[in-house]
């Protein structure tokens, strides 16, 4: 390929990508604009964050416009219409966990603010798994169909191994960065095996925990003044758990149901499917 025709690749693919902007901007303006406002914000956070010598406020901006772009990227990339509502959800939910989550500290101000998005994101990623399958099922290179239990199993699956292994890589967060990812828990009470100075595996239950003092490695002591003992991350990340396992199976069922009746009016607003491709898109190929 000469210097001239990858020239003029490009430059159909930047008016192809310019058609395709338009176009979202004409047909699905809620997309449009809610990528637009968001984008804008995310923009003004991270100039405030660089002007401010907060780089790494800075960096979690620039992995937050890196994810703005995925769905346009997936959309062209595999030939998938991503639905108007998805798209929405995903560009607030996004905004709500990483800039008012991380950024501006809700996870602390508000106690709910974890297991709201947790809720949602299981709700979501089973809706991803279930257009992973359903997509090979209207696929006309694949010959198996499969049923509507089989198509509920696989999102509730799929949902919740992504909950897992993002559960992974927040302990891998905390314990190598030590960034208190899987938020830490108060409590009163502790039953542990450790203490059971007879070594028969019998749980040795202390209650009334009202605080817990550090020895330090210097001989120095440090009161928590925590009002009990302090868990490290364990009830988060199962009650982050159980939330998804919530969300997953929310959605599971109603797909469950809707994929046996004609009317399907989640599935349609969450699902992915094929597209046919625009005619700016195909004089590119």
């Amino acid at each position: 390929m000469t210097r001239e025709s990858r020239k003029l690749r490009r430059q159909q693919r930047r008016e192809a990508n310019r058609g395709m902007w338009r176009r979202k901007m004409r047909e699905e303006p809620g997309a449009f604009w809610t990528y637009v406002v968001l984008r804008t914000i995310v923009i003004l956070v991270l100039i405030r964050s660089l002007f401010n010598g907060h780089f790494d406020s800075a960096i979690v901006c620039a992995f937050v416009l890196l994810l703005y772009v995925l769905p346009q990227f997936v959309e062209n990339r595999m030939n998938i219409e991503i639905p108007s509502v998805l798209e929405i959800v995903i560009f607030v939910f996004v905004f709500m966990a990483e800039i008012l989550g991380e950024l501006d500290s809700y996870y602390l101000k508000y106690q709910h603010w974890d297991t709201i998005l947790h809720t949602t994101s299981g709700f979501l990623l089973a809706a991803v798994g279930y257009s992973l399958v359903n997509l090979l099922n209207k696929s006309e290179k694949v010959r198996v169909q499969l049923s509507p239990a089989y198509l509920a199993i696989v999102a509730f699956c799929f949902s919740m191994t992504m909950g897992v292994l993002w559960e992974f890589f927040e302990f891998a967060a905390d314990r190598w960065l030590l960034l208190d990812m899987q938020k830490d828990t108060v409590l009163s009470q502790i039953s542990t095996v450790d203490l059971d100075p007879t070594l028969s595996n019998t749980p040795v239950v202390i209650s009334g925990i009202v605080d817990t003092i550090l020895e330090l490695s210097d001989g120095s002591y440090y009161r928590l003044g925590l009002g009990g003992y302090l868990d490290i991350g364990i009830y988060d990340t199962m009650a982050d758990l159980f939330v998804c396992f919530l969300g997953a199976v929310t959605f599971s069922v109603i797909a469950f149901f809707e994929e046996r009746s004609v009317k399907r009016p989640l599935t349609t607003a969450l699902a992915l499917h094929k597209r046919k491709k625009l005619p700016e898109e195909a004089r590119t190929e």
